[in-house]
């Protein structure tokens, strides 16, 4: 009964029929007929004109945009939780050609404009330091914890006194929807987000993502970049296929509030052992090394987080049955 990650979670039957769909001759790389329908399904969502470039992974998409926003000899003010930190090997110096990371604190891997505004006064403002050039920010964050629309508007306003560009990492920007019911358009661009990694593979997606880039002059520099960094792939539709059937039934918000749901169901069994409240589909228990084990013998799989922590994410197709056996097992510790 698996709990430790929603990167193993299945992709859903409508994204494999999808792909079965777009196994034909078509054009290669990002001129094919599914490719060419992102910008309007995108633009459709967010309520104004943006350009979507398909790639494989959320480190891509992430660093891409990065690039895009950064120059190699400036910085980006992150959390020192955030993914591009702890989690994609210097991927983000790697892509930009040598930006800085300038890390953050914040509780739940959350920054706030008062943290994010020291951060940038902290600075001095000469040639000896590295000048920030962007914010970038996760939603949900690595705590399971949502940004609502009017926070990332608080930073949004920050980042243009300060000259700032911001990007939004939104590998569960499903999750997060799904639990702050605010729209796409106010979470992102009207809140001032220039750049978002739209995840899907932990969504009911195979192994595609989305960037999305609401300054659409940025594009053709990113498809470039893109190349560059060896994503664009030749069957580019069936990555674009997938997205497509994710998004045109709004299946993404469904499947985000399926996983999200369960995760309620888990964080209601265990109210005085949270670590952090659950606003999306992780959960952060305190348990000791005996208890981490005594759930582990009953059949569960999960991740240590920390001395006497333990972590469960929920998907999109998580079993009912194997949530109610965990919320038991749990209460019974």
């Amino acid at each position: 009964m698996r709990f430790f990650s929603d990167n193993a979670a299945a992709a859903h039957p409508e994204v494999m029929e999808a792909i079965l769909q777009s196994n034909r001759l078509d054009t290669a790389y990002d001129g094919d007929e599914w490719s060419a329908r992102l910008d309007s399904a995108f633009s459709e969502l967010f309520e104004r004109e943006v350009r979507a470039l398909w790639v494989s992974t959320g480190t891509a998409a992430n660093c891409l945009a990065l690039a895009a926003l950064c120059p190699p000899y400036r910085g980006i003010l992150c959390h020192r939780d955030a993914h591009i930190e702890v989690d994609e090997a210097g991927a983000p110096g790697f892509f930009t050609g040598g930006a800085k990371l300038m890390l953050l604190d914040g509780p739940g891997a959350k920054v706030t404009p008062e943290i994010v505004d020291e951060g940038v006064r902290s600075v001095r403002k000469d040639v000896h330091q590295v000048q920030p050039a962007a914010i970038s920010i996760t939603n949900a964050t690595e705590y399971g914890l949502v940004y609502r629309a009017s926070e990332v508007a608080a930073l949004g306003d920050l980042a243009r006194t300060h000259g700032l560009a911001m990007h939004m990492d939104g590998a569960r920007f499903a999750n997060a929807i799904a639990s702050t019911g605010d729209s796409p358009a106010d979470m992102t661009w009207r809140a001032g987000v220039d750049a978002l990694s739209f995840g899907f593979v932990k969504n009911g997606g195979l192994n595609a993502e989305a960037l999305i880039l609401f300054k659409t002059e940025l594009a053709d520099e990113v498809a470039v970049r893109r190349k560059r960094a060896g994503h664009l792939s030749s069957k580019g539709r069936m990555l674009a296929a997938q997205i497509l059937a994710l998004i045109e039934g709004d299946l993404w918000l469904a499947n985000a509030r399926a996983s999200n749901a369960a995760a309620q169901a888990l964080a209601s069994a265990a109210p005085g052992r949270l670590v952090y409240p659950v606003e999306a589909n992780e959960i952060f228990l305190r348990a000791s090394p005996d208890e981490a084990l005594a759930l582990r013998a009953k059949g569960f799989d999960f991740y240590d987080w920390g001395p006497g922590e333990i972590r469960f994410v929920t998907s999109w197709d998580q079993d009912g049955d194997d949530v109610a056996k965990l919320a038991e097992a749990i209460r019974a510790l």
